[in-house]
């Protein structure tokens, strides 16, 4: 039995690991697998355009060079972001995957207007009077409102209410919010008020405030699902 490999299996060995590391280098270094397109998916046109401002740069790179990790890490920074993903498609295409943040509304202040999600988070600035079938929360002239960070405290209720909205299928149907101390009303596009009450399972009662609004008819004012148990409509 031979234990010591042979002069010819260690050339062939060490020609082959010569052969990977050129190849490597090839690769790396040379234009062979140079980006020449960014492919971006998932993302709405205004959240493409900022997705293409971060990785217009890495056109000409080489596709080995690139370290998917840190640009999914500089695309998790855009606030219109939720989720991304980064993967190389051979030979010169770079392919970015966007789960975009939902906004939910509409917030106000004097002449500005910026998009949040339900989570209160400010995703970007808009024009006024666009987005016009986003739900409007107003706040008070001296808010901070910024990119990124958070909506005033005292709105999230009314945030997430819109988010639960669209978990129950009637979002398109919600003109606004209103709230009074911890009581919280949608307003439907037609005039109805859907009572919440306090911000408590609120998914459930729009799912049978919806099943409510299926039986009433065009005289019916309100709907109150803030005890569910016992809707009532007037």
């Amino acid at each position: 039995m031979r234990f010591v490999p042979s002069g010819r299996s260690l050339l062939v060995t060490f020609g082959a690991i010569l052969a990977v590391g050129l190849a490597y280098w090839i690769a790396y270094a040379t234009p062979v697998f140079a980006v020449d397109r960014v492919e971006i998916s998932g993302a709405p046109p205004a959240l493409q355009r900022d997705v293409a401002r971060v990785t217009d740069d890495l056109v000409g790179k080489s596709l080995v060079s690139i370290d998917a990790s840190e640009v999914e890490g500089q695309l998790r920074a855009l606030p219109a972001i939720a989720g991304v993903s980064v993967d190389r498609a051979f030979p010169s295409t770079l392919v970015v995957r966007i789960a975009p943040e939902r906004p939910v509304a509409v917030i106000r202040r004097g002449r500005s207007a910026w998009l949040a999600t339900g989570a209160g988070k400010v995703i970007r600035e808009i024009p006024v009077g666009t987005e016009k079938g986003v739900p409007r929360l107003w706040v008070r002239r001296g808010a901070a409102i910024r990119v990124g960070g958070q909506i005033p405290a005292g709105l999230v209720s009314a945030t997430r209410a819109l988010a639960e909205a669209h978990a129950a299928g009637i979002a398109s149907r919600v003109k606004g919010v209103q709230t009074s101390g911890e009581e919280l009303t949608l307003v439907l596009r037609h005039g109805i008020e859907l009572r919440l009450g306090r911000d408590a399972d609120v998914r459930m009662k729009l799912v049978i405030a919806r099943k409510v609004l299926a039986l009433v008819d065009g005289t019916t004012s309100y709907i109150d699902v803030s005890v569910p148990q016992r809707p009532v409509a007037g």
